[in-house]
C-alpha cells in the first residue's frame, strides 16, 4: 500500500495535469450544494447534494488512476442508479450523525469509518447501499488513524485558504484535497483486496 506522502504526490500531479477541468468540478459542485442547500430551507440539499458529492468523489477518482474525466462524469455517476446512491449516503449521514449525538469522538471514529461510502457507491454500481457502508467499515478497519492524518495535512492549506478569503482553496487546495482522498480510497480498496478482507466477488 502506497504511504500517505506517495498517495499526494500522485493526487498533486494529477491533478496539475487536468487542472482547470479539476478546479471547475469542484467549484461547480460547491455552487451546487450551496444552492441546494438555501432551497426550501435546505430541503432541496437532501436529493441533490448525496448524488452529487458521490459523483464529485468519483470525478477525483478517475483523475487519481490517471484518466482525464470530464465535468459530466461527475453528473452521469452521481445521478446515475439515484436511488441507491442516494439512499447510501442518507444512511452514512444518519448514522455519523446518530453516534456523533452519543459523544463526538465516537462520531469522529464512525465518520471515517463510513467515509469510503460514497467511492463504493459509484465504482461498484451492483453493492447496494447498505452494503457499501459495511464493506466501508471493513475496508477502514485498522486504517482510521491513517485515514485521519491525512485530513490533519490539510489543515495548513484550509487556514491558508481562510487567509485568502477562499482563493487558495478554490483554485488549489480543494481540488488537491478531494483527489487525495480519492487517492486513499483506491490504496485502501487495494490493500483490503489483496489481504481478503474485502472479495472481488463482493463488489461486482
Amino acid at each position: 500500500m502506497k504511504t500517505r506522502q506517495e498517495i499526494k504526490s500522485i493526487s498533486k500531479q494529477h491533478f496539475s495535469n487536468n487542472y482547470w477541468v479539476s478546479v471547475g468540478a469542484v467549484i461547480l459542485a460547491m455552487l451546487i450544494v450551496g444552492a441546494a442547500s438555501g432551497v426550501t430551507f435546505g430541503l432541496g440539499a437532501i436529493f441533490l447534494v448525496p448524488p452529487i458529492m458521490v459523483g464529485l468523489q468519483y470525478f477525483t477518482l478517475c483523475l487519481y488512476r490517471g484518466e482525464t474525466p470530464g465535468i459530466e462524469t461527475m453528473f452521469t455517476s452521481g445521478f446515475s442508479n439515484y436511488g441507491r446512491k442516494l439512499g447510501g449516503m442518507l444512511w452514512m449521514y444518519l448514522f455519523t450523525y446518530l453516534w456523533t449525538l452519543l459523544l463526538i469522538i465516537p462520531g469522529i471514529i464512525k465518520g471515517i469509518a463510513y467515509s469510503l461510502t460514497p467511492y463504493i457507491l459509484a465504482d461498484y454500481p451492483n453493492v447496494s447501499a447498505t452494503e457499501a457502508l459495511k464493506i466501508s467499515m471493513r475496508m477502514t478497519q485498522g486504517h482510521k488513524g491513517e485515514i485521519f492524518v491525512m485530513y490533519l495535512s490539510f489543515i495548513g492549506w484550509f487556514l491558508l485558504s481562510g487567509i485568502t478569503f477562499g482563493i487558495v482553496g478554490i483554485f488549489y487546495s480543494n481540488p488537491y484535497y478531494f483527489v487525495s482522498l480519492a487517492g486513499l480510497y483506491e490504496e485502501l480498496k487495494n490493500n483490503a483486496l489483496n489481504n481478503g478482507t474485502v472479495t472481488s466477488t463482493e463488489l461486482a
